[in-house]
This record gives structure tokens, sequence and C-alpha cells, in this order.
């Protein structure tokens, strides 16, 4: 029997001429260049840069594609407006003309009575209240004597021959015309004379007899 001395831990056989380092195992380190080794830091870094610069792309293409909606929501709306506007206008206009044309024979009535010197007392405190009223409303008569005749605002009633009128006029307002602003809601009606037939070749005839006379007076025109 082998008596083991107390004190002492036995060690392993080393091969004579090898020290204790190199009977230690050393970490396996992959070789430059060999398939372990990974992915160089800058390939990486231009990969993310590539990848962030088309997300960004693509935002700006979605941004610009909302901006282009928001504008035309923004002209569809704005047109809406003009357009909402525009036809309250127009109710509003057609409302007043509707009801102004039906006081146009009450204002008839006044007119008459004022002819006949018939406008007085309270009867014409309160005509003259209603034609200031539908005046602010907008109504505006027209019609005058000596003016001359136009189919757009005038509507011929009687018709006569004249020899003072050189073109067709009126002669008569037999009803004045209303219009509100360039819409006119009743022609004046009148009474409207031409002139006589033949009444431009008789004085182009009178004033040629006074030219041969003044010149047979003078002795006749200069021979050149």
């Amino acid at each position: 029997m082998t008596e083991e001395t107390p004190g002492f831990e036995e060690k392993p056989d080393v091969p004579s001429g090898a020290t204790s380092d190199d009977a230690e195992p050393k970490d396996a380190s992959p070789a430059p260049g060999s398939p372990g080794e990974g992915a160089s830091p800058a390939g990486d870094a231009s990969a993310q840069i590539a990848g962030l610069t088309a997300q960004l792309d693509q935002v700006r293409m979605a941004l610009d594609e909302r901006t282009a909606d928001l504008q035309r929501l923004q002209a569809e709306f704005q047109n809406y407006r003009r357009r909402v506007e525009r036809d309250r206008i127009t109710v509003k206009e057609i409302a007043v003309a509707n009801l102004l044309t039906e006081l146009l024979p009450v204002l008839d009535d006044i007119g008459r009575a004022r002819e006949h010197g018939e406008l007085v007392g309270g009867f014409k405190s309160v005509a003259e209240s209603l034609e200031t009223t539908v005046a602010k409303m907008g109504l505006q008569q027209f019609g005058k004597e000596g003016e001359p005749f136009d189919p757009t605002i005038h509507e011929a009633l009687m018709h006569s021959y004249a020899p003072d009128v050189t073109e067709t006029t009126c002669v008569a307002i037999l009803q004045p015309g209303y219009r509100i602003g360039e819409r006119t809601i009743r022609p004046a009606r009148v009474a409207v004379a031409e002139p006589q037939p033949g009444a431009q070749t008789v004085k182009g005839e009178s004033s040629d007899s006074a030219e041969a006379a003044d010149d047979k007076e003078s002795g006749g025109p200069d021979e050149g």
C-alpha cells in the first residue's frame, strides 16, 4: 500500500519541456475572411440608410397625395359656398319680384289718382309710404314721353304717325314700366308715333329746290 502524504495535492503529469500555460486550452477565433466572420459595420449602415431613404420617399409621396386631396376638397367647398350664396340671392330676388309684381296694380291706381288730383288726405300719406317702401326694395319706375321706342323695355299699345318725329317715339305713357336692378318685371306700355311716309322724301326735295333757287338768284353755279 502506498501512503498519501497529508497536505499535498496531486498534479497531473506534464510532459517535459512544456509549460503550464501550454497545458491549458485556448479559445479558437476564426481567421480573417473566413465564413464565420460577420458583415462589416459600414455595410450595415449603408443598408439602413437606403431603407430609411425609401421609407422617407414613400411618406413624402403619401403626404403630397393627401395635400392634393385637401386642396381639391377646399376648392370644391369654396365653389359650393359661392353657388349656395348665388342661389340664395337669386331666390331672394325672385321672391321680391313676385311680391312687387302683385303690388303693381295698386301702384297704377295711385298714379291715376295722382293724375286726377285725388291723392289727398290720409290716402296720400299711405300711398307715399307704399311708394317709399317699394323703392327701398329696389323697384324702379321707367318710361317717359319723347324717348325712342325700345321693344325690349316698351310695349306699344297704340300706333300713329307724326310729322315732327324722325324715328319711332313714345308719345304717351299709358302705364309706366318697372324694373328691379337690370331685371324688367313689367315693360312700359306706351303709344308710339312714327314719321309720316314720304316725309323724308318731301323734305329732301324741298332742300334741293331751295338750293336750286339760290343758285338761280346768284346767276348759277360758278363755271370753272
